[in-house]
């Protein structure tokens, strides 16, 4: 058996991978429940670092391979304030394109929104180990990095469009599709670049929380902006350039990320 896995050592190391994750997410859900789940979400992110840790510590290699040690901590709020730039830009363009109007919330829950933030970094955390981890970073060094992008952006757009009020909507099928693929190219990039998972952790926190709690179209308190008179679209053709525009933006902000030597003084590494 030993001599089968180590003819095959990047296929074991794949279905062993594959197989923790699972285990993971499965006592996660056994045991996430109740009052812990209520008042600790963190069961599936914390049992994936356990997972994650073993499957590197078997390489003889420490959490630092994908930058999970304390001096990188910093590029989780940077993540945070790139995440919300991003949504509430291409939220804007949107405004602007429809004619729609921004106003700001005079009654707001600010303890509320901070408080979001702690419930939303486990849903975002478990999303990044699973697509932007351990499995992507070694799908990289078994191919390459244009084949581990395609790979996991199709999976992570699955997860996404698999549901059963999703795929009774063709606009948003049609949305999710272009959508989910290029958060998984920000993401990745801001992995790749920095090193560290908790740069795509804090991008991808701050870009769920922006659009719970930044900008909405709901005058209902939960978020510091609200759209007044939000337009629908007629037309397949504006639709289109809607999701020209809005993944676009995000585009920009990957581009930035990718050539960030380049624009700032501040060095990924």
């Amino acid at each position: 058996m030993k001599g089968l896995f180590r003819k095959y050592s990047n296929a074991s190391r794949f279905v062993f991978a594959i197989v923790l994750f699972g285990l993971a997410l499965i006592i996660s859900v056994l045991v996430n429940k109740g009052v812990l789940k209520q008042y600790f979400p963190y069961t599936a992110p914390l049992l994936l670092i356990v997972a994650t840790w073993i499957l590197y510590r078997k390489e003889k290699k420490p959490l630092k391979a994908i930058g999970l040690n304390l001096r990188n901590l910093y590029f989780l709020p940077l993540g945070i304030l790139i995440g919300a730039f991003a949504f509430f830009g291409a939220r804007l363009l949107r405004v602007l394109y429809l004619g729609e109007t921004v106003e700001l919330s005079t009654s707001i829950d600010y303890l509320a929104f901070f408080y979001a933030f702690y419930f939303i970094l486990p849903q975002v955390a478990t999303e990044e180990l699973i697509f932007r981890g351990y499995l992507f970073k070694k799908t990289i060094e078994v191919s390459n990095v244009v084949v581990a992008n395609i790979v996991f952006s199709i999976l992570f757009t699955l997860i996404h469009v698999i549901d059963e009020g999703v795929l009774s909507n063709l606009g948003m099928i049609i949305m999710l599709c272009v959508a989910i693929p290029v958060g998984h190219l920000l993401f990745a990039t801001a992995l790749l670049k920095s090193k560290t998972l908790f740069f795509p952790i804090g991008i991808h926190l701050g870009n769920n929380w922006a659009t719970r709690h930044l900008i909405t179209s709901a005058k209902d308190g939960d978020s510091i902006f609200y759209i007044t008179n939000t337009s629908d679209f007629d037309t397949w053709m504006s639709f289109i350039i809607f999701l020209l525009i809005f993944n676009g933006f995000f585009l920009l902000v990957t581009f930035v990320i990718w050539k960030w030597d380049k624009f700032s003084v501040l060095k990924l590494r």
